[in-house]
């Protein structure tokens, strides 16, 4: 069996490459921009895991240039892909009218962009084999607004949307092929450096989150909240007003500031 996961050179990604490989013996397809840091987990796999001779695929790649993810899938779709995991993506803080644009579009292509492309591309092939998995990391801020990481929560709505539209079509058409949206809330990984936010929050493992994500997305679980805490605000997400839901979320926002 193949996995390949976007942005495995750190966090949630590096975590759940770890997991697959042990727990699961996946062949895995690890994709980044950072590939020392592919290199150094690729070996960490190999050496604490003598045991399971499974190969290890690293592609260095920056997924906010669109062709970029067709030259990926050109790369890899000859092999039996069972699992994809896209989880590359990065936040922005700041009002929207300081926020650096140059930024703002990077995040667009990566989170959204890239998400919607690689999901399309893979999705055709499980859907001719009728089996597979994919998961779609968003995130519980898309199921709220955002004030002050504007960019960033709406970016995760676009993807828990989408995939939530694509799982209708497939259990309309009886497919096999599941997929799944993994919403942590903070979780301590380099995200919060790149966003320039400091979660006031209790932020979960990114162990525990990946480990959580997969479990759940290989049981057919569409939506995937870890944590009670977060799984309440998805709760109140779907009782108050977009109009309460706003301010407490600019006041909890506003806490983050570095």
């Amino acid at each position: 069996m193949w996995a390949l996961i976007t942005g495995a050179s750190s966090g949630i990604g590096r975590d759940m490459a770890r997991y697959l490989y042990e727990k699961f013996n996946y062949n895995l397809i690890l994709v980044a921009r950072n590939k020392e840091k592919l290199e150094s987990l690729s070996q960490e796999l190999k050496e604490n895991n003598t045991n399971k001779p499974k190969e290890i695929i690293i592609i260095e790649k920056d997924l906010s240039k669109q062709q970029n993810c067709k030259d990926l899938y050109e790369e890899t779709k000859n092999i039996n892909i069972d699992f994809l995991i896209n989880n590359a993506g990065f936040g922005e803080f700041g009002e929207f009218i300081n926020t650096d644009l140059e930024k703002e579009i990077n995040l667009i292509n990566t989170n959204i962009t890239a998400v919607h492309v690689l999901t399309k591309l893979y999705l055709k092939d499980m859907v001719n084999k009728n089996r597979g998995h994919i998961l779609n990391v968003a995130s519980i801020a898309g199921m709220e607004p955002g004030p002050l990481m504007a960019a960033y929560y709406a970016s995760k709505a676009y993807v828990i949307r989408l995939t939530r539209a694509i799982n209708k079509e497939l259990k309309k058409n009886k497919s096999n092929v599941k997929m799944s949206i993994l919403c942590p809330g903070p979780v301590n990984t380099n995200f919060n450096n790149v966003a320039n936010v400091v979660f006031k929050a209790p932020s979960m493992s990114s162990e525990k989150v990946a480990k959580y994500g997969i479990d759940k997305s290989l049981k057919g679980k569409l939506i995937i909240i870890p944590g009670a805490l977060n799984k309440s605000v998805r709760f109140f997400s779907k009782i108050l007003p977009d109009a309460i839901l706003e301010e407490v979320s600019y006041h909890i926002q506003r806490r983050k500031r570095k």
